[in-house]
């Protein structure tokens, strides 16, 4: 076979070239550290690197996520604990107000009350560092309560709870709502207790002079309330001496041997006359020390009072856009079982089509949105889904009017707070009979305070148990961020002592190829001549 001049000069610089830029990429990557500096270089070694690299990203972010919930929660904490500060001094106040008190003291109390209140408002529409509201949920620029005109307070925010990535398989929240905290504190004055009058010899129905009273009740176990004391409401409770009462449910029927003591009390004695009801704590109280002893049997049998849940109230609000000045006057339950089968839990907006066409939308309101009623109002008032809407006012095309149902079971403590201070400001020491209706709300008052502070703890502790997760992930991601460098360097990174040897061969190949060329190419046959 005949070789060429060209084909010999181009075969020799090929290899040289081959040799020289083996020299120089094996000495880039002792001189860099790098062993992939390209994907040609170890294709599966780059794919690799490759998903190291965005792993690594990952637990950068991850890290950053972890800084941001420790940060939102210790500032949630701190106000939390505040919040907790502030209804342990309400709870004190409300155990001081209950006895030995006067009307000065009790007004000077619900003044502190007041203060408290205003506290407790403040710090729950706390915003952090980034100015968004705490405790809203995703409603972030939206305060969690406000105040309403009639001293109620309504919760704007949502039950959301905004949650961050802080592994591939771990997801922690970052924040906490109102609604899971404050809002779902069990009340305990569900109940409420009515006196019955009778009819005296002149068919005049008689007054209750207070001598006779019983509590409205506070709740004791709110499962057993639930599933029991609802099914035989009202209960009739008649005393059939000073010392004995019976008690009947809704039918008629006798359950007086559910109670302890079984229908049996001495007013005289702590303890001893309570009536523990279906999961409801009533206690008696019968002051006749200006009567006979004789005569005291005669003078309370007879006596009789209903004992029942109180009935939902609503709370009715009209969007300021209004063209009218139509109110909401009042709102009473007219069907109990259409109201419980068909009222919105959140709420409904009752939307006038004319002055007198309206549609009910449930809460809240979508673009979406149908309506779940309509009709066309009679006078001024309207019936739908078991409840009565009394309004004040023409109505115009376009109101809007917002209805909240409350069924009592829970209630928070800015309502707590705000309920006992209006109670305390009440004059009852010339007035026995409001003595009863005042010391209800103060022994309810104790035991909302008590739920919501419950619920304050419950929210720390699960605070504190996510901090713990936090820490607990982060020492995780820091090892597994270790084993991703320590990985990233056995595939990446140049081992020096065996590109040191590949670096002297490939230079011995590059002169061996060099003295090769030279040789080779000063050959000529007139050597041979």
């Amino acid at each position: 076979m005949r070789i060429s001049t060209s084909q010999f000069f181009e075969s020799t610089s090929a290899t040289y070239q081959n040799n020289f830029s083996s020299v120089i990429k094996t000495q880039g990557q002792i001189d860099s550290g790098v062993r992939i500096q390209t994907a040609a270089d170890d294709p599966v070694g780059a794919a690799r690197l490759l998903q190291l690299q965005q792993q690594k990203d990952m637990l950068g972010q991850y890290s950053t996520n972890m800084n941001s919930i420790k940060s939102s929660l210790g500032a949630q904490e701190s106000v939390l604990d505040s919040i907790n500060t502030a209804l342990q001094s309400a709870s004190e106040l409300a155990l001081g107000a209950g006895s030995g008190k006067s009307d000065a003291d009790r007004a000077t109390i619900a003044n502190e009350l007041k203060n408290i209140e205003d506290q407790v408002f403040s710090l729950l529409n706390s915003r952090d560092a980034s100015g968004n509201y705490m405790f809203s949920g995703s409603k972030a620029d939206t305060p969690p309560y406000t105040r309403n005109n009639d001293g109620t307070y309504s919760y704007q925010g949502d039950d959301t709870q905004l949650n961050l990535k802080v592994s591939d398989t771990l997801n922690l929240a970052s924040s906490d709502t109102a609604k899971s905290f404050m809002e779902n504190a069990v009340n305990t004055g569900r109940t409420q207790t009515t006196y019955v009058p009778t009819l005296d010899a002149n068919g005049v129905p008689t007054v209750n002079d207070a001598k006779v009273s019983v509590s409205a009740g506070l709740i004791t176990s709110s499962s057993v309330f639930n599933k029991s004391f609802a099914d035989g409401q009202p209960y009739s409770l008649e005393f059939t001496s000073s010392t004995q009462y019976k008690l009947t449910d809704t039918n008629g029927k006798d359950v007086t041997s559910e109670v302890p003591g079984n229908g049996t009390f001495d007013s005289t004695k702590e303890g001893a006359h309570s009536i523990s009801l279906r999961g409801v704590s009533f206690d008696i109280d019968v002051n006749l020390k200006d009567i006979s002893a004789a005569d005291q049997d005669a003078f309370v049998a007879g006596r009789t009072f209903n004992l029942e849940a109180k009935p939902d109230t609503f709370h009715a609000s009209r969007t300021p856009s209004n063209a009218s000045t139509a109110q909401i006057t009042g709102s009473t339950v007219d069907d109990a079982k259409a109201y419980s089968d068909s009222f919105p839990s959140n709420g409904a907006v009752i939307k006038f089509t004319s002055d007198i066409e309206y549609e009910i939308y449930a809460q809240p309101i979508t673009a979406s949105s149908k309506s779940i009623a309509n009709g066309s109002m009679t006078g001024d008032a309207i019936t739908v889904m078991g409840v009565k809407f009394d309004f004040t006012g023409a109505r115009a095309a376009g109101d809007q009017f917002v209805v909240k149902g409350n069924n009592h079971q829970s209630q928070s403590a800015l309502d707590t707070i705000s309920q006992l201070r209006s109670a305390l400001m009440v004059p009852t020491d010339k007035f026995p009979a409001a003595q009863q209706t005042q010391n209800d709300a103060i022994n309810s008052a104790i035991g909302n305070l008590q739920n919501a502070s419950a619920g304050v703890d419950t929210a720390r502790g699960s605070i504190g148990a996510r901090l713990k997760a936090v820490d607990v992930q982060a020492d995780a991601n820091i090892s597994l961020g270790l084993a991703n460098d320590s990985t990233t360097a056995a595939i990446g990174n140049t081992d020096m002592a065996g590109a040191s040897i590949e670096l002297a061969f490939q230079k011995a190949m590059l002169e061996a190829s060099q003295l090769a060329f030279v040789k080779i190419s000063q050959l000529s046959l007139f050597n041979q001549l």
